[in-house]
């Protein structure tokens, strides 16, 4: 990638001292974002305007549309707009997810999956499910930055509620797409219901315009409680902008309308017109029909062979009832001429006369006669019938063929995909093994979110001006001078309001008791943890009462948590 990619940027709207709001394309790209807002606040035409900003500069992306809103981009931008629906260009079934993936990331085809029309959740469920696995998989190769955008990604990873495959996918690129290039934008209308990993994982987040309580709770606890109640003033448009890439942590911002029709408005009684779209080639529309065409044909064929058996059975059955009929009639005959030939029986109800003797032989000559004829027609019968079961047999193992094809067909598929998901399982191309990482705006590779926490703080004594205390790990570790009741409490309340470890919480104190008043990011550096989650951190530490606001931005060790380590701490 040229360094004029890494350094490029997309202007979405203005900030409250009227300067343009600009992100970093490979951020945007690479990175874990989450837009929320009340319905009508502006989050999707946020979604909108940093889609059409990326369309401009020629880099693709595939969004889940959720709700059909998001076609009118095809106003200005030729997009592959599939789903189910007959408006879309290609309907298309979790059979294409590999195709759509080529498409999107080795052909740089923008796609609009529209999941809004399918019937079936399930189904759509499935679609989106392989789409997603196939662009991780391919981006662990190609690592080409590309962004997923996905409407309503509480459906998937809800806070509440058990999490499916789907969302287990969309968590895991949240945490390790990055690296192979792949980024994820997931949208919401309440916060309150998204599982809170991923928002605290996320390196951009956008707020518009929240009013339920456990909404702003969230914003609350994530930004700062003082943003509790300023998110609820915000008008169309306006949104609270936190990111990990600028030194300003929070920044009020209002976006710009999307240039594109607007086909997520709330129809009102004035006629409008459906502007026209752009379309895709008919190239490319035709090589994902023929991958429907080639389904259908091997349903229809396996049709065909099913209906084909079921009238050979059928006619096997007329056949076995009318051999029964026919053995019915030669036993009859049988003991007809059996009993014509006993002279025993016959000679007692025979005439005398020499004629009725010679007309009764003929008799018995005919009925012979007849006999045989029956027993040589049941033989002619028995053949076509073993002629029918050879012929019944082959096709029985025709369709015993394609059946078997076809399993082997879905284990083929399934060893592949389980095969690629043990590949992102052992953890390769982390860079152990040649392959390269995604180099952010600045330069350096940095990752972003949480990490775990391994290793205990230095054992030097420090000596702070600020707090004035002595702290020899000898005599006694910091850790013993947290080791308080009610400290202990409010740390534990703290870090379930911010979804952090008890571990991170205190490494955080003893960052503020050796060296006093610091701001979020130099916080952030010393214990290796994002800006966002650092943040959402001392917001809650505050609402505990462990820390207070020495400054703007500025956190500091408050008055009551001072005291008591004062006096449980040996001074100089």
């Amino acid at each position: 990638m040229s360094d004029d990619s890494r350094q490029r940027q997309i202007r979405v709207g203005r900030t409250a001292d009227g300067a343009d709001l600009k992100l970093p394309v490979i951020e945007i790209l690479t990175g874990r974002g989450f837009a929320t807002g009340k319905s009508g606040s502006g989050k999707s035409n946020t979604a909108s305007v940093v889609a059409e900003e990326l369309l401009e500069a020629g880099y693709p992306l595939l969004i889940v549309d959720t709700d059909g809103e998001y076609y009118g981009l095809k106003e200005e931008y030729e997009m592959l707009h599939a789903g189910a629906d007959e408006e879309c260009d290609i309907q298309i079934g979790p059979e294409h997810a590999e195709q759509m993936a080529t498409l999107a990331l080795e052909e740089n085809v923008p796609v609009i999956l529209d999941v809004s029309g399918y019937l079936d959740e399930e189904v759509a469920d499935e679609l989106l499910r392989k789409i997603a696995r196939q662009l991780f998989v391919k981006e662990k190769k190609l690592k080409k930055p590309f962004l997923l955008v996905v409407e309503e990604v509480h459906e998937y990873i809800p806070e509440g509620g058990g999490v499916g495959e789907t969302g287990k996918l969309l968590i895991k690129i949240s945490k390790r797409g990055r690296k192979h290039g792949l980024g994820i934008l997931g949208i919401s209308q309440r916060p309150a219901d998204v599982k809170k990993d991923f928002i605290t994982q996320a390196n951009w987040l956008v707020w518009h315009r929240l009013t339920w309580d456990n909404d702003t709770k969230v914003v609350g606890r994530i930004i700062d409680t003082e943003y509790k109640e300023l998110v609820s003033d915000l008008d169309d448009g306006q949104a609270f902008v936190q990111t990990d890439w600028t030194e300003v942590d929070v920044r009020k911002v209002q976006f710009r309308r999307k240039r594109t029709f607007d086909a997520g408005a709330t129809p009102g009684l004035d006629d409008f017109e459906r502007p026209e779209l752009k379309s895709v080639s008919d190239a490319l529309v035709g090589d994902l029909q023929d991958i429907s065409e080639r389904k259908e044909r091997e349903q229809d064929r396996i049709n065909e062979l099913e209906a084909e058996l079921e009238k050979k059975e059928t006619r096997i059955e007329t056949l076995e009832d009318e051999l029964s009929s026919a053995r019915d009639v030669s036993s009859a005959a049988r003991q007809m001429a059996d009993a014509l030939q006993n002279t025993d029986t016959i000679q007692s109800q025979l005439p005398g006369s020499d004629e009725d003797l010679r007309r009764l032989h003929e008799e018995i000559a005919d009925l012979e006669a007849e006999r045989d004829e029956l027993e040589a027609e049941l033989a002619a019968r028995d053949d076509r019938i073993e002629r029918l079961e050879d012929q019944l047999a082959g096709r029985e193992a025709e369709v015993d063929r394609l059946r078997t094809e076809a399993t082997q067909l879905r284990e083929i598929v399934r060893d592949r995909e389980s095969d690629e998901e043990d590949d992102g399982a052992t953890g390769r191309g982390d860079g152990g093994d040649g392959e390269t990482s995604i180099v952010q705006a600045g330069g350096d590779a940095v990752e972003f979110g949480y990490t775990s926490v391994d290793e205990e703080q230095g054992s030097e004594t420090e000596t702070t001006e600020e707090s004035g205390f002595v702290v020899a790990d000898e005599e006694r570790d910091l850790s013993e001078l947290l080791e308080h009741s009610w400290i202990d409490e409010r740390i534990t309340r703290a870090c379930e309001g911010s979804q952090c470890s008890a571990e991170t919480a205190e490494e955080i104190l003893a960052v503020f008791v050796r060296d006093g008043p610091l701001e979020t990011a130099p916080i952030a550096g010393q214990v290796d943890r994002s800006r966002v989650a650092v943040q959402s951190l001392l917001s809650e530490l505050r609402t505990a009462g462990l820390l207070e606001r020495s400054g703007e931005r500025t956190y500091a060790l408050s008055e009551a948590l001072r005291e008591e380590l004062a006096a449980t701490t040996p001074t100089e």
